[in-house]
């Protein structure tokens, strides 16, 4: 068994995400989500939900309804959540550009996550760019991890070298 990184300590005006919960807490922000791909804006919003998980960076779910028509189709495969339940996917377009398996919703998120309802998260890694209150984010560690770090957030993160198996 690999040995735990230790936690970062956080600045002033920073959250520690081995301070976060597990299972995880979902919380409300106000902070502005912009998201572009193919060179087209296909989210700009104020609404945004993120799920805080010890050792993940925040993952943003964001109202379906908020991006630019046209810009989701079904994709193939689903994973399942032992907190949130199964997760399906999206493909994600924007311009000319189209993104496979790059978003993922909860259709019927169980009970204590029922805010993820009509919420899409997204892999930033997989856009042109992320923002969160104007600040470019970085996309978590590990193809299949889906957290925003932004300055906001200190680690170390899971999918990180010397994460496995946390």
């Amino acid at each position: 068994m690999r040995p735990k990184l230790r936690p970062a300590v956080p600045l002033p005006g920073q959250e520690s995400v081995g301070d976060y919960p597990r299972p995880p807490r979902v919380e409300p922000t106000t902070e502005r989500v912009l998201i572009v791909l193919g060179g087209e804006i296909i989210l700009d919003t104020e609404d945004a939900v993120r799920v805080l998980e010890t050792s993940h960076p925040p993952v943003y779910y964001l109202p379906r309804s908020a991006f630019s028509p046209g810009t989701f189709a079904p994709a193939a495969g689903s994973s399942f959540c032992e907190f949130k339940g199964v997760a399906e996917y999206l493909t994600v377009r924007g311009g000319p550009k189209v993104a496979e398996n790059a978003a993922w919703f909860y259709p019927k998120p169980v009970r204590g996550y029922e805010q993820l309802l009509d919420r899409v998260a997204v892999y930033a890694g997989r856009m042109d760019y992320c923002e969160v209150d104007g600040e470019r984010v970085l996309p978590q560690a590990g193809g299949f991890y889906g957290g925003w770090i932004t300055g906001r957030v200190t680690g170390p993160f899971k999918g990180e070298p010397g994460t496995l198996g946390w």
